[in-house]
């Protein structure tokens, strides 16, 4: 089964962890590239916070698994 993951910081996505998420709290943009270069290889969908997004750019913007979605603002 694909599984969710949540990456940015841990108090923005702490509680996604109880709906299932796997949840890589970063509070740095290399923190964050490290979280997405690690995901596991299960992981479908990733939500991003808006700053994770940023740190991100381009490489968020794939085509195929896993796809990304940013949290709104």
């Amino acid at each position: 089964m694909a599984g969710i993951a949540v990456i940015g910081a841990r108090t923005l996505v702490a509680g996604y962890g109880l709906a299932g998420a796997v949840v890589l709290a970063a509070e740095d943009d290399d923190a964050v590239r490290a979280a997405w270069a690690g995901l596991p290889a299960d992981v479908a969908v990733v939500v991003l916070s808006a700053a994770a997004a940023g740190a991100l750019g381009e490489a968020a913007a794939t085509t195929g698994p896993p796809f990304a979605v940013v949290m709104p603002a």
